[in-house]
């Protein structure tokens, strides 16, 4: 593994050193030597999925080259309604668990839904709610109900720093900037050694994603 795991990224071979990208199950099309989380995103909503695009999901889920399921997500600025998206949302959960894969959460202004799914659902495998952008406390209470953060290119400094090591990952998302430029900007915020950060974060890579 690179110095500089990127555990959630929309770009592909272009890309060097390790990687997991995300993707539908319609642009699923794995390649040698890449690794791939796959879910149906909450902004991908457009009324009741089909059984045949679950079926590609559950196919998808199962290849040995995805580390994770999702994105998957509650947005309450997406268009799709919230019961909707609710449904899809526990549906791919139950899949992660049943693959023992972890989930990839996108959450917008749904913590509250979140954490009340979580909590009727239990699951054995963790969730990452990725891109995290919040403040300091939005992120104590997600760490109290057992997520793991991940930091894109933007977040908030006391956010990053109230996040355990062991509870935290990086990824670039859509970004172009090289994530190991995020990896110094976080390790800065921190005020601790690049290659501490580093290594805590190729360590949580693989305890969660290659257990």
């Amino acid at each position: 593994m690179n110095d500089y795991p990127d555990i959630h990224t929309h770009r592909g071979v272009e890309a060097d050193g390790f990687r997991i990208i995300s993707c539908s199950p319609d642009d699923f099309a794995p390649r040698p030597g890449q690794w791939y989380s796959v879910g149906m995103h909450p902004w991908s909503l457009r009324g009741e999925v089909s059984q045949e695009a679950w079926e590609r999901l559950q196919a998808a889920v199962a290849h040995p080259q995805v580390l994770a399921v999702g994105e998957a997500g509650l947005d309450k600025l997406a268009e799709a309604p919230m019961a909707l998206q609710e449904t899809a949302f526990i549906r791919q959960a139950k899949m992660a668990d049943a693959a023992g894969k972890p989930l990839v959460v996108h959450l917008v202004k749904a913590t509250e839904d979140l954490l009340r799914v979580k909590k009727v659902l239990m699951p054995r495998v963790p969730w990452i709610v990725h891109g995290f952008r919040g403040k300091a406390q939005l992120a104590g209470e997600l760490l109290r109900h057992g997520f793991h953060l991940s930091f894109g290119a933007k977040f908030q400094a006391e956010a990053v720093r109230a996040v355990p090591l062991s509870r935290l990952f990086i990824e670039t998302d859509e970004c172009p900037v090289p994530v190991a430029g995020i990896y110094a900007r976080v390790a800065s915020a921190r005020q601790i050694p690049l290659a501490d950060l580093c290594e805590a974060v190729r360590f949580n890579v693989q305890s969660v994603f290659f257990h």
